[in-house]
C-alpha cells in the first residue's frame, strides 16, 4: 500500500494582495484619526527635553573621570576633553564577581529565548482562540486578558517558592532534579518567569492581529484540504510578520532593561548587564562616568534590534487597530 501525500495549499497572491490593502487602509485610518499639530508640537519638545540629559550622558562617557567628578558636561564645549578609556575600564569593571562584558553575554543568553519562547506559544494560542470553536473560548480570552493587570511583584514571591521546591505536579516532578539551588549556571529558572509575565500581552496582541486576517483566505485553504497545521504554519505566521516583530521589539527591550526579575531568579553566574551597571558608579558613586560609559554599551543590541525590525513596527501595531 502506498500513501497518497497530501498536497499543501500555496498561498493565494490575491490574497497576500488583499491583506496588505486592508492593512495600509487601516493605517491611513489611525494616521488622519492620531495626527494632530498641537500634539505634534507636544511630541518635539518632549523629544528634546528627553534627549539632553542622554546627550550629557554620551558626552560624560568619553570625559575623563577627573573632568567629570569636578565640571558640568556642558564645560566640554568651551574645554574639550576625550578619552576611550571610560569604555574599556568600563568592560573590564564591575562590582560583582562578573565583567560587563561576561555579563553582556549573559543578557543575550536571556534576552534571546525569553523573547523567541513567548512568542511560539503565543503565536499558536493566538490563533486557536481566533480560528478555533472550542468550549468556553471567550471565557478564557477574557481570563487571559485579565491577567495582563495582575502586577509582577505579586508573582515573584509564589513564583520563587515554585522554583525553590522544584517543578512538580500532584508530586511528580516535570523536571526531576530541577531547583533553583541545584541551577547554579542555568537561565531556565529567568527564561521561565520572563515567558509567564510576556504571555497574556503576546496573546492579545497576536489575536488581534491574526483575528483580522480575512476569513475567506482561512476558508480557501480548508477547501483545498489543509489541516490547523498547515493554515498556521503555511498562511498565518507569514501574515502575522508584522505583529510578532512588533511584539519582539517591545519584549526583546523588557527582558534587556530588566533588573528586578533577573535579579530575583538569576544565578550569581548569570546575572545580566543591568545587574552590573546597577554596581559600576563604585560604592559612593564617584565612578558615575563608568556607568555612562557602560549605558551606551549596553543599548547597542537593542538599537539594531529595533532598526533591524522597524520596518514592521508601525505596520504591526496599527493592523486590526481600525475596522471599515
Amino acid at each position: 500500500m502506498t500513501a497518497v501525500a497530501t498536497p499543501v495549499p500555496a498561498i493565494d497572491p490575491r490574497s497576500k494582495r488583499q491583506v496588505a490593502r486592508e492593512t495600509a487602509r487601516n493605517e491611513k485610518q489611525a494616521q488622519r484619526r492620531l495626527t494632530s499639530k498641537g500634539a505634534t508640537l507636544v511630541a518635539i519638545l518632549i523629544a528634546i527635553l528627553w534627549t539632553i540629559p542622554t546627550f550629557g550622558l554620551f558626552v560624560t562617557s568619553f570625559r575623563p573621570g577627573a573632568d567629570s567628578n569636578v565640571t558640568g558636561w556642558w564645560t566640554v564645549f568651551v574645554n574639550p576633553g576625550f578619552t576611550l578609556n571610560n569604555y574599556f575600564d568600563a568592560l573590564n569593571a564591575g562590582g560583582t564577581s562578573l565583567t560587563l562584558g561576561a555579563s553582556f553575554i549573559n543578557s543575550l543568553a536571556i534576552a534571546i529565548p525569553a523573547t523567541l519562547i513567548p512568542i511560539a506559544i503565543a503565536s499558536l494560542v493566538a490563533y486557536a482562540f481566533a480560528w478555533i470553536d472550542f468550549k468556553a473560548k471567550n471565557t478564557l480570552f477574557i481570563l487571559v486578558f485579565a491577567l495582563q493587570i495582575v502586577p509582577i511583584q505579586m508573582a515573584l514571591v509564589p513564583l520563587l517558592s515554585l522554583f525553590s521546591r522544584g517543578l512538580t505536579i500532584n508530586g511528580v516532578g516535570i523536571f526531576p532534579g530541577f531547583e533553583l539551588r541545584d541551577a547554579e549556571h542555568s537561565f531556565a529558572t529567568v527564561w521561565i518567569a520572563h515567558s509567564i509575565f510576556a504571555l497574556p500581552l503576546a496573546i492579545f496582541l497576536l489575536h488581534n492581529f491574526i483575528s483580522e486576517i480575512p476569513g475567506d483566505v482561512i476558508e480557501a485553504a480548508r477547501v483545498d484540504g489543509a489541516g490547523h497545521g498547515q493554515i498556521f504554519f503555511r498562511i498565518v505566521l507569514p501574515l502575522a510578520t508584522p505583529a510578532i516583530a512588533s511584539f519582539a521589539i517591545f519584549q526583546f527591550l523588557w527582558v534587556w532593561n530588566d533588573l528586578l526579575v533577573a535579579t530575583i531568579f538569576a544565578p550569581s553566574s548569570s546575572l545580566p548587564i543591568t545587574q552590573t551597571l546597577n554596581s559600576l558608579s563604585g560604592t559612593w558613586g564617584n565612578q558615575w562616568y563608568l556607568q555612562s560609559a557602560g549605558t551606551f554599551i549596553a543599548i547597542i543590541v537593542p538599537l539594531i534590534v529595533f532598526f533591524a525590525l522597524q520596518r514592521f513596527f508601525v505596520r504591526g501595531l496599527l493592523a486590526g487597530a481600525t475596522k471599515g
